[in-house]
């Protein structure tokens, strides 16, 4: 299974095409922390996460986490938890992934820089969105899309961003 981002606003799975939308400056191969792209290549989705004191737990082959308060995700380049959840201290830079508004009811993680290398960029995400206003360089999708979507995919399937 493999989910393409075809351009910067249409996400297709199989037959199914979801708009989307995605970071401020577009896609780019050699991303870096805090410049608003998202990053071009072929990746393997991380855990599903939601937040159970709001939405319900979907239906989906991934491996599942309920968001908790104290759960951030480290985007500190100099720290040795960069580009990974975390619990919040003041020590890190941190997301925090416990917000106030709905966009992280549901994160899916990308599994981009995952050998965490510094300054390469951190906190990639598939979230929810309402408005399609583009991002810091996360995916985002409606909820009724993204809920279509975690039934559509599994632990083997990859997102291709090009």
């Amino acid at each position: 299974m493999l989910i393409k981002l075809k351009n910067k606003e249409t996400l297709i799975i199989d037959d199914f095409k979801f708009k989307c939308s995605i970071g401020k400056r577009g896609i780019k191969k050699h991303k870096i922390e805090g410049d608003k792209s998202t990053p071009k290549g072929l990746f393997s989705l991380g855990k599903l996460y939601y937040r159970a004191d709001r939405v319900d737990k979907p239906k989906t082959k991934l491996d599942i986490n309920k968001i908790e308060k104290n759960m951030g995700w480290c985007d500190d380049s100099k720290s040795k938890y960069y580009n990974s959840l975390i619990k919040i201290s003041n020590k890190y830079n941190y997301e925090k992934l416990f917000r106030k508004d709905n966009k992280y009811n549901y994160i899916l993680v990308i599994n981009y820089n995952t050998k965490q290398i510094s300054y390469k960029g951190s906190a990639i995400f598939i979230h929810l969105t309402k408005n399609y206003k583009p991002t810091a360089g996360c995916i985002t999708l409606k909820e009724k899309d993204f809920l279509i979507m975690l039934k559509l995919i599994n632990k083997k399937t990859k997102i291709k961003i090009h």
